[in-house]
């Protein structure tokens, strides 16, 4: 799953509109930051957006596609969905499809750190 350092940058660039996006490497992928919220992922340059039960719906009915790691429980919905194909054209296309995905993950409590191990 290698990301190109080119799509990272790009996206950066079609969501300056949004915040000052950090991307961190994860798990042969990337992770989409703004603030301490992780609000998207790259894989195999493939984004995917945070989603929520209050915008999982959106998602789909503008024909995205869900993040699947693994097999999911019966009724559990994925985290993660691809925007429709055009947000990627342009920042005003992805803006709207990003601030949903940023708002999902605030909605979303932190994980507490655990500290340190003993």
């Amino acid at each position: 799953m290698a990301v190109h350092h080119e799509f990272g940058e790009y996206l950066r660039e079609l969501m300056a509109e949004v915040g000052e996006i950090r991307l961190r490497a994860m798990f042969g992928g990337l992770g989409v930051y703004l603030d301490d919220r992780m609000f998207g992922l790259v894989l195999d340059d493939t984004l995917y957006l945070k989603t929520d039960a209050l915008t999982v719906e959106e998602f789909r009915a503008a024909g995205g596609e869900p993040f699947i790691y693994r097999p999911r429980r019966e009724g559990q919905v994925p985290g993660y969905w691809t925007p429709p194909p055009d947000a990627l054209e342009s920042a005003q296309a992805m803006r709207p499809w990003a601030q949903r995905a940023i708002a999902a993950a605030r909605r979303k409590p932190l994980r507490r750190s655990r500290g340190p191990a003993r």
